[in-house]
């Protein structure tokens, strides 16, 4: 991790985003299931990582690699820093790592699509049962950049509760009579 990758604390309060580049690490292990050979899982990020433009290869074990497989930037912006927040105070703060099905056929099997430090993010994604999302613990220089920025940017909203408009049964609010009405006045008119 470079030191670099890291503003002052006086830039993030600045401004109204924030990006830092994280390296998505995934490891590739041997599947017991008949209906693939193998599993990809996202297991880690490099704190400002630089871009890399084919896959490396970071350990290896007896059935499994780890790979870094991409370059992708955290963004935060101040108006989502609800989610931030929720993913701060957990026990074990987690970033999440979208994978995806290539489009190209003669490219890597999968490939990195976005990272988030929010869940309502994560969930949007799992929503769409076509990628594959993963939770990787947060690195400490991370939690402590989040922080910084909803330390700043986060306000909490005032739930207010919305009063129900009054119906005055002469005024009609869509200009059209009910037709309960206009049968009512034509069987007392025959």
């Amino acid at each position: 991790m470079t030191n670099d990758a890291f503003e002052d604390i006086g830039d993030i309060i600045a401004r109204k985003q924030i990006t830092l580049p994280l390296g998505i690490v995934v490891e590739k292990r041997k599947s017991t299931h008949p209906w693939g050979d193998w599993i990809w899982e996202p297991v880690e990020v490099i704190p400002g990582a630089g871009p890399v433009s084919e896959w490396v290869v970071l350990q290896e074990g007896d059935g499994w690699t780890r790979f870094h497989i991409a370059t992708l930037p955290l963004t935060l912006h101040r108006r989502e820093t609800e989610p931030l927040q929720l993913s701060l105070i957990n026990e074990e703060p987690h970033l999440y790592v979208i994978l995806r099905d290539p489009d190209e056929v003669d490219g890597p099997p999968i490939k990195a699509h976005h990272v988030t430090a929010s869940s309502y993010d994560a969930q949007d994604f799992l929503d769409s049962a076509e990628d594959i999302v993963g939770r990787v613990p947060m690195p400490p220089a991370i939690y402590e950049w989040i922080r910084a920025f909803v330390d700043e940017h986060h306000k909490e909203e005032v739930f207010r509760k919305r009063k129900r408009d009054q119906v005055d049964v002469e005024d009609h609010k869509f200009g059209k009579e009910p037709i309960f009405a206009m049968k009512s006045k034509q069987e007392g008119k025959s």
